[in-house]
């Protein structure tokens, strides 16, 4: 498995589009395509269907430098953000692996109802380390062991309720922490996220057949 460092979260940290895509393309890409060839055997393994590997290329940016980059995989080979999936990427403080629903989606509220069904298992079997977002454009997050089943199930329920809405869950490790890591340390984090999350594919896949 890959390992992050300093360098690859202070490309953040360059000014203007093209010197910061520059530093992106250098230092970060290769790193996402590694990645993504690495986790999707695994992945397609755990959520028992053939999963396609896509590195963002922000190609839809005309003056705003990129805030974040990962890589995503979806069932889809031409396509990610209208399907449920996982993605893994990087802010300047800090790196994320999670599943994603995003208002692209259109069986967001068949995804919110399965998991509704099962809010009280996705309570309980959610590490407190992780984290959940309603938005994939900030990197505004809120920890799993601050949210009570009622602000879980509210989160949930504006998949349904709201046009724009997104879920998001997933590990987040702050830039320091990964500069830290071991490449060994770093296996053990994404298999063990793998397999949380994993179930959580799988039920929102089966909702949107």
């Amino acid at each position: 498995m890959i390992q992050l460092k300093q360098a690859d979260f202070e490309v953040f940290d360059v000014e203007g589009l093209e010197p910061r895509m520059s530093a992106i393309i250098e230092t970060v890409r290769p790193k996402l395509h590694q990645i993504g060839a690495q986790i999707a055997p695994i992945w397609s393994e755990l959520t028992r269907q053939d999963v396609f590997v896509h590195v963002a290329k922000h190609a839809r940016r005309s003056v705003n430098p990129p805030k974040d980059t990962w890589v995503a995989w979806s069932t889809a080979k031409r396509g990610y953000k209208a399907l449920p999936h996982l993605q893994f990427g990087l802010w300047r403080t800090h790196a994320f692996l999670q599943l994603a629903v995003i208002y692209e989606c259109p069986g967001k509220s068949m995804i919110s109802d399965a998991f509704l069904r099962e809010l009280e298992s996705i309570q309980s079997t959610i590490p407190a380390t992780f984290r959940w977002s309603d938005d994939h454009g900030k990197p505004n997050t809120i920890g799993h062991s601050e949210m009570n089943s009622i602000e879980l199930e509210r989160m949930v329920s504006r998949l349904h309720t709201v046009k724009k809405a997104e879920l998001l869950v997933g590990l987040h490790l702050d830039a320091q922490t990964c500069d830290q890591l071991s490449s060994q340390i770093w296996e053990q984090h994404i298999s063990e996220t793998l397999a949380v999350l994993a179930p959580l594919q799988r039920l929102a896949n089966e909702a949107t057949r």
